[in-house]
């Protein structure tokens, strides 16, 4: 397997205003892309990463970019909304590509086999370039083909990235585009890394008039963050209410008492707890817990943790405390919540 010369154009595309093209010039030789396709992949993150080479393409009036689905066996692969998508071939058909994404969701463990393994180091070997939208980075991490690079994932798995391949440098980021590596957080973020991509090869006046015809009306940066404030995602209004959760959010593995936190935004505890019943409708404590569970809950879907270390890592020195615990708020042990999560059937949480 070689690896394709970059694509060439004689000149960008003159586009006007609105985003209509004025004059093109043809492409010696579009960009070939690859999506591979895991179990339950995310279709809002697949489609989010495709349609802007679609569009790049309609408005420079010449072939900039191709792309092909791509499964393990050729088959058509279902995603997290149950909706197929038909591949265009298995990983045993030679093809030439320029770049080849994996794209996961909730589950990218069953994608990983030796097989698929061998295929992304063979594709790293001759040049290509490798990326992984939403939780794809999970592929190339066991693959050794993150290791010394930046990486993003969504923010649910993030540390589970991070605790499973130290190697790599897990990063908050929306995107992340670190030298022959692209990786992003999924969702719309695979929307803001395309429309790098096409600035990177064909100018930021095409890139912008991409991101029009979607209603995007700002590119956002790859440093940006994934997620809201702590205060805007809550609907919380009091600023030291804000700033607790923050804080709380930031001490997972060793929590912080009560009155730490209380002490650190400068009120009382009556008040604290006044404040989270009247605005979250639940006790400080619960909440804290409860966002302690969650991130255990991240670490058995997207690691191989045992429950123990996942215990530990969740700010639990007693397995029989967290067990009681994560039962009460899942409705099931924690083991097997994982195995539930791995055949995609989520309980109902408390």
């Amino acid at each position: 397997m070689r690896m394709l010369s970059k694509p060439r154009i004689d000149a960008h595309p003159e586009l006007s205003a609105s985003g209509a093209v004025l004059t093109s010039h043809p492409v010696i030789k579009p960009e070939m892309i690859g999506f591979l396709l895991a179990p339950r992949f995310s279709m809002l993150a697949f489609t989010c990463a495709v349609e802007p080479l679609r569009v790049a393409n309609r408005l420079a009036q010449c072939e900039l970019y191709q792309w092909q689905t791509i499964s393990s066996d050729g088959q058509p692969v279902a995603a997290s909304n149950h909706m197929a998508v038909i591949a265009d071939r298995s990983i045993r058909e030679p093809v030439e590509f320029n770049r080849v994404a994996v794209c996961a969701g909730f589950e990218p463990e069953a994608l990983y086999e030796a097989r698929i393994a061998g295929w992304l180091r063979q594709l790293a070997r001759a040049g290509v370039a490798l990326g992984a939208i939403d939780t794809g980075s999970f592929v190339l991490a066991h693959a050794g083909l993150l290791d010394g690079y930046r990486a993003a994932t969504h923010w649910e798995s993030l540390e589970g990235l991070r605790v499973q391949f130290p190697k790599v440098a897990i990063t908050p980021d929306l995107f992340v585009v670190d030298r022959t590596r692209f990786t992003c957080a999924g969702g719309t973020a695979a929307l803001d890394m395309m429309l790098h991509v096409v600035r990177l090869s064909h100018g930021h006046r095409l890139a912008a008039a991409v991101a029009e015809q979607f209603i995007h009306t700002r590119m956002r940066e790859a440093r940006e963050h994934q997620r809201m404030a702590s205060g805007e995602r809550q609907g919380v209004k009091e600023s030291w209410l804000a700033r607790m959760i923050e804080m709380m959010e930031a001490n997972i593995d060793e929590p912080l008492a009560m009155g730490e936190l209380c002490a650190a935004v400068a009120v009382t505890a009556r008040r604290c707890e006044r404040g989270f019943q009247r605005q979250l409708r639940t006790s400080a404590r619960r909440y804290y817990l409860d966002l302690r569970l969650q991130r255990a809950r991240a670490l058995l879907q997207y690691t191989t943790l045992p429950v123990l270390d996942t215990a530990v890592a969740c700010g639990f020195r007693s397995l029989s405390h967290f067990s009681r615990q994560y039962k009460r708020w899942a409705g099931v042990p924690p083991s097997a919540d994982r195995a539930l999560m791995h055949q995609g059937v989520p309980p109902i949480l408390s």
